[in-house]
């Protein structure tokens, strides 16, 4: 059951909700976002969990059959929730191995309080300038490819099977510094935010 945080009046007592998960989001920031194009919104699922993403989006320069080009090499982002005007670190966002694909690279989602994880891949994807903004990667529906249970059962996030990646900003992949031998191997952490809803 989702119950509403206005009523804790402490940080510690805020921090407990989180952590079990209980209040995580309020009911009224849990709501489908209405103005979103409709291949991102799910069908039959329900949000849970609104988050606020900070980190960069990696590129490495690599060698191609035409010269060099940046190639993404994978997320680091760190996501809060807002309780009682607080900032709270819900989750981390990173590329691991997926246990049920083989142990293929996938973005990874793990719970800072029970180590819960969810795997997932890009169902559908919206690069509309006139929609995402000039600048910013694209906005995303992402499914589930695989999820685990924290080491003492905790589901915060195996339990999701559609995230969406909306409201981005920066991102990109650098327009220079991948155009000679000397740069191969370079490394570009490329600042973004976006919010992260996940479903289930």
């Amino acid at each position: 059951m989702v119950r509403r945080v206005a009523s804790f009046t402490n940080h510690g007592v805020a921090l407990l909700c989180v952590a079990a998960l209980g209040c995580a989001v309020p009911a009224s920031a849990a709501a489908a976002d209405p103005a979103l194009p409709a291949k991102l919104v799910p069908e039959g699922a329900t949000p849970y969990l609104r988050t606020h993403a900070v980190g960069t989006q990696n590129y490495v320069c690599v060698a191609t059959g035409s010269g060099l080009a940046w190639r993404f090499a994978g997320p680091q982002a760190t996501l809060f929730v807002t309780v009682v005007g607080f900032e709270q670190q819900v989750t981390t966002h990173f590329l691991s191995p997926n246990p049920e694909e083989a142990s293929l690279a996938r973005a990874t989602w793990q719970g800072s309080f029970d180590s819960s994880r969810v795997w997932a891949k890009a169902a559908q994807v919206v690069d509309d300038p006139a929609i995402i903004g000039a600048g910013n990667i694209p906005w995303l529906l992402l499914q589930r490819a695989g999820g685990s249970r924290g080491p003492t059962g905790g589901s915060l996030l195996s339990q999701a099977t559609w995230i969406q990646r909306i409201h981005t900003v920066g991102g990109v992949a650098p327009a220079t510094g991948c155009t000679e031998s000397i740069h191969a191997g370079a490394l570009a952490l490329v600042p973004y935010s976006t919010d992260y809803v996940f479903f289930h």
